[in-house]
């Protein structure tokens, strides 16, 4: 079965991860901060495992920049 980006919030309480994404960048500089993000986005991805899904992802996020 083939999966689709999910573009809908699965969290009960969005706020919360916001709050926790914000809280692991403090006191990093930009570098630091920059390589959290990547260490983030690859462990994500290897989570999700679908390639379609994080093709979908990608452009996305890249829609609009």
């Amino acid at each position: 079965m083939a999966q689709t980006l999910r573009n809908d919030s699965g969290f009960a309480d969005p706020d919360e991860v916001y709050a926790a994404l914000i809280e692991c960048h403090q006191g990093l500089s930009e570098e630091q901060s920059a390589r959290v993000n990547a260490r983030l986005v690859l462990l994500l991805a290897n989570h999700i495992g679908n390639f379609h899904v994080i093709s979908e992802a990608l452009a996305a996020a890249r829609e609009g920049i």
